[in-house]
Parts: structure tokens; C-alpha cells; sequence
């Protein structure tokens, strides 16, 4: 099994361990766009206690890679997927954080 596909179960895992329903291929796609990010032990995961990081999150991927407008909605949705993942989860997996966050503004067909 590759490095890769192993992410990938460790995902699934973590998501099945925490209730959440995430397209496979959606969850996939977001985690090959993320590169070899996915595989360090501290860029992998989303410090939800650490503004600075939630800004990178808004400013890299919301604004960045999905194009959208800056504004309280997207404070709102991060927000939104740190309650969903509970924010005293440490294991705040990138991909799956990217992947909800997704689904949340809507932009599941940027990776159609």
C-alpha cells in the first residue's frame, strides 16, 4: 500500500471515528492537491488554537485555490468545521478539515 493510500485510510478513520460522511473522491482529490504536505507530521494537521494558521487557511485555500471573496462567511465556515471536528480534536487532519470546508462554502465541483 502506498504512502498515499495509507493517508488516505487514516482519513477515512478518523472521519468514521468522528461521525462525519465525506465523498471519497472529494476527500481523494483534496488530498492529492495538497501534495506531499500531507505526509509531515506538522503540516498535515490544522491548528484550530492558532489565529495565524486559521488566516493561512483562509487566505491560501479559500481565497487562494477556491477563489472566493473575503468576508465573515468564511470565518463562519472555518469556524464552523473546528466545531464539527471538535476543537479539542489534536488530529485536525488537513485534508479532511480542506474537505469540509469545501463542502461548507460549496465548492465541491472545483474538484470535479
Amino acid at each position: 500500500m502506498s504512502k498515499f493510500d495509507e493517508a488516505i485510510e487514516t482519513y477515512q478513520g478518523e472521519l468514521s471515528s468522528m461521525g462525519i460522511s465525506v465523498d471519497a473522491a472529494l476527500l481523494t482529490a483534496v488530498a492529492k492537491g495538497l501534495g506531499p504536505s500531507i505526509y509531515n507530521a506538522d503540516s498535515s494537521k490544522v491548528s484550530s488554537s492558532d489565529p495565524e494558521e486559521l488566516a493561512r487557511v483562509k487566505n491560501n485555500f479559500l481565497i487562494g485555490k477556491l477563489g472566493l471573496a473575503d468576508g465573515p462567511d468564511l470565518d463562519a465556515a472555518i469556524q464552523s468545521v473546528v466545531d464539527q471536528m471538535g476543537a479539542s480534536n489534536r488530529n485536525k487532519y488537513r485534508a479532511i478539515f480542506y474537505a469540509l470546508l469545501t463542502i461548507k462554502v460549496g465548492k465541491e465541483s472545483f474538484y470535479a
